[in-house]
């Protein structure tokens, strides 16, 4: 595992917020079978599609391709259907689960542009625990890269999202938790060709160790570090 040493590792937060799919479980494999052969029957470009995706909800992509006669709302809700039923592949990335055990449960949350139903799959596939704050596509109106999720999800932890370091994959998700005003790490474990990004990163957990300082703020550091 490789951790960029920024800013990252030397702050204390409030709390650490999560985006799940590509962030603490990797669904690319299931997410794809099932886009693509959504994709083919709709006529579409499966190999530029696919990269469309990933970090954003279901509704708003099918909504974005302005279809004639297709029912963003009904097609979404098709799609996840057959995600739940299709988990093979789906794992945690590298170290996350043992992470996410060690974090005090009052400081963490995920926000994911999965329905509920969906998410609650794949973490239970991915052994990933759930959070006492699990913020999802049905929770907001606006989706990422809307920051609404993330702002939502400090909220119910009782905390400001400035204060925390929040863990995403995706293009639309590092935007949102920009826009929430954040500290950002960005996880590549998933992706194919590196990101260009002024963020600190990590490939994976097993390096990561977090701590309550004694003012009760999460610090993060690196074995590496």
């Amino acid at each position: 595992m490789s951790i960029d040493q920024g800013a990252a590792t030397r702050r204390r937060y409030r709390a650490f917020l999560f985006d799940m799919d590509g962030t603490v479980l990797n669904s690319i494999a299931a997410a794809e079978r099932i886009w693509a052969a959504w994709a083919a029957r709709h006529g579409l470009d499966v190999e530029a599609f696919l990269p469309t995706i990933h970090g954003a909800r279901s509704v708003d992509t099918v909504a974005k391709l302005d279809l004639p006669g297709v029912d963003p709302v009904a097609e979404a809700a098709a799609i996840t259907r057959a995600e739940i039923d299709d988990v093979e592949g789906v794992v945690e990335i590298d170290g996350a689960a043992a992470f996410l055990r060690t974090l005090p449960g009052d400081r963490w949350a995920i926000v994911t542009s999965a329905p509920l139903a969906l998410a609650r799959r794949r973490l239970e596939a991915a052994d990933i625990p759930t959070p006492a704050v699990l913020v999802t596509a049905e929770d907001v109106t606006n989706g990422k890269p809307s920051p609404d999720g993330y702002l939502l999800a400090a909220r119910k932890l009782g905390i400001n999202a400035a204060e925390c370091l929040i863990f995403e994959d995706a293009a639309v998700g590092i935007r949102a938790a920009e826009s929430a005003g954040a500290t950002v790490m960005v996880v590549t474990s998933t992706h194919s060709h590196p990101m260009d990004t002024p963020h600190a990163s990590i490939e994976g957990y097993r390096a990561l160790h977090a701590s309550l300082d004694k003012e009760g703020w999460l610090e993060l550091t690196s074995r590496q570090s």
